[in-house]
């Protein structure tokens, strides 16, 4: 498992960053799962939008620098605040400046906050579009979390310890399909993948 690298991109500028807290928590579930991981921050990136061009390589270093991190990771946690119902404009201009090369086969996680009461599912259900789009595996488990401003305590961790636990579980559950999908073990990848969500009900997509 050390050899699966797991990034984590938070898609969010703001100073104190709640998306930034969520995605970090997600990796940590990575790295107890045996993963090395790596948090781009994009708020520490000078990326331009994505103009279209056909040479990529002609983008800022920055933008060159983020394509290579997430091309050379096993897996990929993305992170968003839901803003006027979807995800941030700065996450979709990351991935609008990366592709295929950084994405296909790949195990993406999903991570969403929100200051209101109904949450990230919105923004969720838009990265997973953006995943298929993408030709990545997206993992069943996601979370949204809503009433972001009541839900963190001061060092970056969840109050509820059980939303903590679902979070880190995001990233425990991208490394451990990034690892199956690594070695070739399709039947046991199945296997799992068909028993990750056992009741994908009303239950279910209240708490996720």
């Amino acid at each position: 498992m050390d050899s699966i690298k797991i990034v984590g991109i938070s898609g969010s500028l703001r100073t104190g960053s709640f998306t930034k807290m969520a995605v970090d928590i997600a990796l940590q579930g990575a790295k107890e799962n045996g993963a090395q991981t790596e948090l781009i921050d994009l708020k520490e990136y000078e990326l331009v939008s994505c103009d279209g061009r056909e040479d990529v390589d002609s983008y800022p270093a920055d933008v060159q620098k983020m394509r290579t991190q997430v091309k050379e990771a096993r897996g990929i946690i993305l992170g968003t605040p839901e803003y006027h119902g979807n995800m941030s404009g700065v996450l979709k201009n990351a991935l609008d400046l990366m592709g295929w090369d950084e994405f296909e086969g790949k195990m993406v996680g999903l991570v969403g906050v929100a200051g209101g009461s109904v949450g990230a599912m919105n923004s969720l259900l838009s990265l997973r579009e953006v995943g298929r789009s993408l030709h990545c595996w997206v993992i069943p488990k996601q979370v949204s979390i809503a009433n972001a401003y009541e839900m963190f305590n001061d060092d970056g961790s969840l109050k509820d310890e059980k939303l903590n636990e679902r979070v880190k579980q995001v990233g425990d559950h991208v490394a451990k399909y990034a690892h199956l999908h690594m070695l070739g073990k399709s039947a046991e990848f199945l296997k799992a993948w068909e028993r990750e969500i056992e009741n994908p009900g009303a239950e279910s997509y209240q708490q996720d």
